[in-house]
């Protein structure tokens, strides 16, 4: 009986199929790869053309895509040859062999440390603690501007180090680090352009400065003697500044109390002038009068200066009061100032004047004993 007989009772079944249309016990694979052979039209050399094709142009989708990421830029080389340069991003390029990417990092922070003896202009020698931050500015100088930028940018900022350090003195060093950085920073990024690295110093310190250690008890003497002048300075200066307004202070006190005296003496001489002038022409129209009213006025000052006691004719007494409120002590035995004693009576004087006639002067003492 034929293999494609309907109906027929062979091995291979009820199911009409022939002997070739049989699939071994693997034909999971078989049906794994049947839509592929149809895709491709099955076996033959059109199918293989075919899965070329599709292994090619997945090759160029990759190959042409280009991914840049914020932190990298992407330098595009055609035949070797610098083309351009990619920012953060996608981009596609012509596929290798053409053009070939190389992404480097530029914004990534580098260091470079170094710890160097130097000479200074006084001829001391000092150890600089040099540190430089830097990244890349320029990605294409960086790769052609020179042949190893890292290590050009360490041997001129060592270079930049030295000049500065040894146009300064030690003391310059040890105290002013700052503005030595400051500068050496300057002639560095000006080195690193002219030999066109593409790197840009971000920072540069001085972090220490120290003489060496065969020398340092001997520097850190006269550390300690420069340190006590400076106090010794220190201090004067703050003397001189507390003293010297106290002293001018004072001098202009004494000059102000010396030019009051002055005006006080010449004004109190001027008025005494005036006064007496006046008093010559008072007496020349009423002698007696003006010669009693002086010698009310003289005695009046001398008791005021003088704590007197002064009794009438009945031998009253009148208590002038001191300073401390208490009354002065009174002696009986005492004579007692009259009227007459205080102001004496006048008698015509034989030589033309008026002269006043004095009685007799008590023999004790008018002052009470206070």
């Amino acid at each position: 009986m034929a293999w494609n007989t309907p109906g027929s009772d062979n091995s291979g079944g009820s199911n009409g199929r022939t002997p070739r249309q049989r699939r071994p016990d693997g034909r999971g694979l078989d049906a794994l790869l049947e839509p592929l052979r149809g895709l491709f039209g099955g076996g033959g050399g059109g199918g293989i053309l075919r899965w070329v094709g599709l292994v090619l142009g997945l090759w160029l989708v990759f190959n042409c895509f280009v991914l840049v990421t914020e932190q990298e830029r992407g330098v595009v080389l055609r035949f070797g040859q610098f083309s351009r340069v990619l920012q953060p991003g996608p981009h596609l390029k012509a596929p290798w062999p053409i053009e070939r990417v190389t992404k480097i990092n530029a914004t990534q922070i580098k260091t470079f440390s170094e710890n160097v003896p130097v000479l200074t202009s006084d001829e001391n020698i000092v150890q600089v603690e040099v540190n430089v931050q830097y990244r890349i500015g320029d990605v294409r100088l960086y790769m052609f501007g020179t042949r190893d930028a890292d290590q050009i940018l360490q041997q001129a900022a060592l270079s930049a180090v030295r000049e500065q350090v040894g146009r300064s003195t030690l003391d310059t060093v040890l105290g002013a680090r700052v503005a030595l950085a400051g500068a050496s920073l300057t002639n560095l990024q000006k080195s690193l352009e002219a030999y066109r690295t593409g790197l840009v110093v971000t920072e540069l310190n001085l972090a220490n400065a120290r003489p060496p250690e065969q020398v340092k008890p001997a520097f850190d003497d006269v550390n300690s003697a420069q340190q006590d002048k400076d106090r010794l300075i220190s201090e004067a200066r703050a003397y001189a500044a507390k003293i010297v307004p106290e002293s001018r202070g004072q001098a202009a006190r004494v000059r102000t109390v010396a030019e009051g005296y002055k005006s006080a003496t010449i004004a109190r001489a001027e008025g005494d002038a005036n006064r007496f002038s006046l008093l010559v022409e008072q007496y020349k129209s009423a002698p007696d009068v003006t010669r009693k009213r002086m010698w009310l006025d003289t005695v009046q000052d001398v008791l005021a200066g003088n704590r007197k006691i002064v009794g009438g004719d009945s031998r009253q007494l009148l208590y002038v009061p001191m300073d401390d409120g208490r009354a002065p002590r009174t002696d009986t035995s005492t004579p007692l100032l009259t009227p007459e004693l205080l102001t004496p009576s006048i008698t015509p004087d034989t030589s033309g004047g008026v002269r006043p006639s004095r009685s007799s002067r008590p023999t004790g003492r008018e002052e009470v004993t206070r």
